[in-house]
């Protein structure tokens, strides 16, 4: 417990999913080609992301726990990854999917969970635009980001997918400075 605690309180270094970074004409993204790979995975629907973000992530920490069918405690990895699906209209509701990248120890064979809510998706090699941001996140900054990263995109008459997008996050809430968050487009 104590070693998953202070992989959460101090995120730098965690396993990260490998990718590689290609050159780009934007000057306020980059593009990332990730290797295929196992994440767990939860799926809730809401109105808001930030307590969906909240909720997952503690299904999420419970399966690293132990909670899983063979019982073992899982490294934390980072990011954290929220796969945004909008709704249909302004009042109804998004479905987001909230990850945790499985360590390279564990991809071969991830222990299975135990909890129905929580599943293992299996995330083919994808390429992403990338926007990077600082300090503290929550849904309006998330928002105005993607924005920012789909203008930079048209500018340079890049082709990318409108929905569904990601918030990532690298570090936990206790973190006070150099703090990492990303949105991605996929490609």
């Amino acid at each position: 417990m104590l070693k998953a605690l202070g992989q959460v309180l101090f995120s730098s270094g965690l396993p990260s999913p490998k990718y590689t970074t290609t050159e780009t004409k934007g000057k306020d993204y980059e593009i990332r080609s990730y290797e295929s790979a196992n994440w767990v995975s939860t799926t809730l629907k809401g109105m808001e992301v930030d307590p969906i973000m909240k909720e997952g992530f503690s299904r999420l920490f419970k399966y690293i726990q132990g909670e899983n069918e063979t019982k073992e405690k899982v490294d934390m990895t980072a990011p954290v990854t929220c796969r945004v699906e909008p709704g249909a209209g302004p009042a109804c509701e998004s479905t987001f999917t909230v990850s945790f990248f499985i360590p390279e120890k564990n991809q071969a064979d991830p222990p299975k969970p135990t909890s129905p809510e929580l599943f293992i998706e299996n995330r083919p090699e994808f390429t992403a635009f990338v926007r990077t941001y600082g300090g503290f996140t929550n849904e309006q900054t998330v928002r105005e980001e993607h924005l920012k990263l789909a203008e930079s995109l048209r500018g340079d008459q890049v082709q990318f997918h409108e929905e569904p997008y990601y918030r990532v996050g690298y570090d936990p809430p206790f973190k006070l400075t150099n703090r990492r968050n990303e949105v991605w487009l996929l490609q």
